[in-house]
Order: C-alpha cells, then sequence, then structure tokens
C-alpha cells in the first residue's frame, strides 16, 4: 500500500509539474479569429527562471496578419521593426524598470488586421532575460518550446462589416468601443485556465488504475 501511494503521489505532482510547463509558453490570445476581421491581440508572457523578464519580440507573419496599433504599457517602451517597404513586422518591447519576476505575467495588446486567406497565424516570440538568456517560442505545436498560433477560420455569411468595408469578427466589437475589442480574450484565457484541472484529473486517474492493479496482485498472491 505504501508503494501504491507512493506512485498516485509522484503522478500528482507530475501533473501539476507539467501543468506548470504547459501555462508558462508566451502564448498570443485569442486562439481563434476569423478572417477578415479586426482583432485586439494580447500577448501574455509569463516568467519561467528565478530572474526577470525584460524583453519581448514578437515577429509577425506578413501573409496571415497585419498588425498596426500597440497599446502602452507602464514600465516598458516599445520600438517597431520594419521592412524596407516601411511595413511592420514585429514588435520589441523593453522593461525601462525591473521588468517581470518569477511569480509574475504580463500582458502586451497589439491591434491587426487578420488577412482574407489566412488559414492560421504563427507568432514566433523571443523571451530576453536579466541574464542575456533568450528563450525562442518558434517551434512547432508539440515541441518543448512551441509558437503560438491563433486559428483563423472563414469569414461566415451575413458578417458585419465596419464603415471602410472591412468584416469583424463580432458584431458588437465593430460597435462598441477599444475596450470591447478586448472581449474575445477571456473565452480564451478561460480554456487555457483550465489545463492544470485536466491534467491534475487524468493524474488522479492514473493513480486509482495503479492502486487497482497493485490490489489485484497483492490478492493474487496470498
Amino acid at each position: 500500500m505504501k508503494k501504491t501511494s507512493r506512485i498516485i503521489m509522484f503522478c500528482l505532482l507530475f501533473s501539476m509539474i507539467g501543468a506548470g510547463a504547459a501555462s508558462a509558453h508566451v502564448t498570443v490570445l485569442p486562439k481563434e479569429a476569423v478572417q477578415g476581421s479586426f482583432e485586439k491581440f494580447a500577448v501574455r508572457v509569463p516568467s519561467e527562471k528565478e530572474i526577470p523578464t525584460v524583453k519581448v519580440e514578437v515577429k509577425f507573419p506578413m501573409d496571415a496578419v497585419t498588425v498596426s496599433r500597440f497599446e502602452p504599457k507602464p514600465g516598458w517602451k516599445y520600438e517597431l521593426t520594419k521592412d524596407a517597404s516601411g511595413k511592420i513586422t514585429g514588435v520589441i518591447w523593453t522593461a525601462t524598470g525591473e521588468g517581470l519576476s518569477a511569480t509574475e505575467f504580463g500582458e502586451f495588446y497589439m491591434q491587426g488586421k487578420v488577412a482574407d486567406t489566412a488559414t492560421a497565424i504563427s507568432w514566433k516570440a523571443y523571451q530576453t532575460y536579466k541574464d542575456g538568456s533568450v528563450v525562442e517560442w518558434v517551434g512547432a505545436d508539440g515541441s518543448d518550446k512551441p509558437a503560438s498560433v491563433t486559428k483563423v477560420t472563414p469569414k461566415p455569411a451575413g458578417a458585419a462589416a465596419d464603415s471602410h468595408g472591412n468584416t469583424n469578427a463580432n458584431p458588437a466589437v465593430a460597435a462598441g468601443d477599444a475596450a470591447k475589442a478586448g472581449a474575445p480574450v477571456a473565452p480564451a484565457m478561460q480554456a487555457q485556465s483550465q489545463t492544470p484541472l485536466y491534467l491534475s484529473i487524468a493524474a488522479l486517474l492514473l493513480g486509482l488504475v495503479s492502486l487497482l492493479i497493485a490490489l489485484s496482485k497483492r490478492k493474487a498472491a496470498r
């Protein structure tokens, strides 16, 4: 029984560690957008190390999205990277103070238009710590350091259009102010926050199965 208890405790510990690692990725929200829509994107950056995060760079896939506006963030400054034609290709946020400590996360907001033919937006992000080390969130889905991906769905029939003829994924956003543009972020945040719970449940089930197997073997040995 003691051995079985240790197995269960190990499974639960592993699930909590795995959940923490999964939630520590740099992500861009919302996780889903509509072709041709204007979106307010949130770049969520957690610190994984015991030293502060002091710089965050995000590169934009030019064939999938055009980002043109950035919300000022206290304690940080930003600079834009551009191509030869002057088009914005990325942004770099740099801390003017201490940055994000090991127990903190930050969100950086920007606004842009999803391309009419886009199927996904892959955001390559580079997180720099105070010691100069850089974590590159550029890998494929399922890799150790994946790039955040926003799924893009086809434009629905009869979607609302703004005064410039551009379709917005959410009619309420088109009619509302800039604050409402952040509304699509909430569902994605809520879904992401459930991940540790699901992993813990899976680990608990695995522990129960291990317990039943151990009890069966003990009964058979008598």
